[in-house]
């Protein structure tokens, strides 16, 4: 038999987050690669629920039988770490880091030298590629003399998130959960906005992913006396988990952003839903497909990726978001409506250390373009709704289950070296008990010393 090399991944895989989804897909490319001994070391993502891996399904059940605890008295040939990268850790023969990007224009200093503590580097999307080769600082000394540039130096790969497309897809009304489809229908737009995604931290239009500024817009715009049949948005969001107290948390941030709203005669405010709690790959989809649910909106200030905004298009709901960062690997201009705006500094509010740093900018959208791209879908929806079908359809080509697959397994042919089995411990020869008086019986085996080397510096 044939020497099986040893893989161990240490990554969010229990969590319902976007890196516990990454990370559960990456362990089944691993699994089907069939060349490892996949073990897997759970950690936790944040406050996230880690119930999201189930017995009964054979994709989830198949990375339960590996999970293994954090044990690394015996060295794996291959480590892969599934984090942030000031995670990272070289604990292997050879090292994989695997991050979600960066969701701004610049990666912290911790960052780039945590990605040259690895061997090879795979990121998400494009953006977050650029923007770790970009990310330059200069070195110092102990006596703050500067000695060099500090970059990243181990090769960057681009490894897209992928959706299941088995999933995630378009449903008619008759496949829809019955738990979601029978909830959704109590709304009685007809035509609702859906936003998909975590409430952040951040001043109110300064979240990373800007749900206080869609709530206020939406708001300002749809309480004008013109539109008498007005749409409703939705929210699919909570901050850190699904308890009553963060519930409360964000219904209470929503209605401070209403209560801001002031009315003129004639006007009044649009309606503004919360759907807060957790919801299966199914459900979700149901979600999505509902014929009330009719536009995926998001005002994000930057992505590393964007999986829900993956996963809403292949349904072939048309996508409003803005045109930057990471979710610009599989959207265009022509099949989505995106919204400009400029760069600015991530405010105080929303920094998070070594993650969102001082100095660091991202996506302000321009208001006006976003309600203009508002009132567009909706007044103009059947062609926008051809459109999105038609990125349906491509993303459905790009970005399944296979395809990435098959780019996960190039790269690892590509940069893992072969290992050898390692070598077998010494068995100890030992003498023979022979009686006092006779010459003992001892075969001293022949060593071969190695060529004798000078230490090099």
């Amino acid at each position: 038999m044939s020497y099986r090399p040893t893989c161990v991944v240490r990554a969010p895989v229990s969590t319902r987050s976007g890196y516990g989804g990454m990370s559960r897909d990456i362990v089944r490319h691993l699994i089907e690669y069939d060349k490892y001994d996949v073990q897997v070391h759970s950690i936790n993502w944040g406050e996230t629920p880690m119930n999201a891996l189930d017995i009964n399904k054979p994709a989830d059940k198949m990375i339960l039988e590996r999970m293994v605890p954090e044990d690394f008295s015996l060295q794996p040939d291959l480590y892969i770490s599934i984090s942030i990268p000031t995670e990272f850790q070289p604990m292997g023969k050879y090292n994989i880091g695997i991050t979600a990007g960066i969701e701004t224009t610049q990666a912290s200093v911790e960052w780039v030298e945590a990605m040259n503590r690895m061997d090879v580097n795979f990121v998400i999307s494009k953006h977050a590629k650029g923007v770790f080769d970009a990310s330059k600082y200069q070195a110092q000394n102990e006596k703050g003399e500067t000695v060099g540039t500090m970059e990243c130096i181990k090769p960057i790969e681009v490894l897209n998130n992928c959706a299941d497309t088995y999933v995630y897809k378009k449903l008619d009304r008759s496949q829809l959960e019955s738990s979601v489809k029978n909830m959704i229908d109590t709304i009685p737009e007809k035509f609702n906005f859906m936003f998909v995604g975590h409430w952040l931290k951040g001043d109110i239009g300064q979240d990373r992913k800007n749900v206080g500024l869609l709530i206020k817009l939406f708001y300002e715009l749809f309480k004008r006396e013109e539109f008498e049949e007005r749409p409703g948005l939705i929210l699919k969001t909570n901050e850190v988990n699904f308890s009553v107290i963060d519930r409360e948390h964000v219904l209470s941030k929503a209605k401070q952003i209403k209560d801001s709203v002031e009315l003129k005669d004639g006007e009044s405010l649009p309606n503004v839903y919360l759907l807060h709690g957790d919801l299966t790959d199914k459900e979700l989809n149901s979600l999505y497909n509902h014929n009330k649910v009719k536009v995926h909106i998001t005002f994000t200030k930057g992505e590393g990726f964007g999986r829900p905004l993956l996963e809403a298009s292949l349904t072939g709901k048309p996508i409003i978001a803005p045109g930057w960062s990471g979710h610009m690997d599989f959207l265009n201009s022509e099949q989505s409506i995106l919204l400009g705006g400029e760069l600015e500094d991530v405010h105080p509010s929303a920094r998070w250390d070594t993650i969102l740093i001082e100095g660091a900018k991202w996506m302000s959208i321009d208001p006006n373009m976003a309600a203009t791209g508002m009132v567009e879908a909706f007044r103009n929806y059947k062609p926008w709704r051809a459109k999105a079908n038609k990125l349906a359809n491509a993303n459905k080509s790009n970005f399944n289950y296979k395809k990435i697959r098959s780019n996960m397994w190039k790269l690892l042919d590509q940069y893992v070296p072969e290992f050898q089995e390692p070598p077998k411990k010494m068995e100890l020869n030992l003498p023979k008990m022979t009686k006092v008086g006779e010459p003992p019986a001892i075969n001293i085996p022949e060593v071969k010393l190695p060529k004798l080397m000078k230490v090099e510096k």
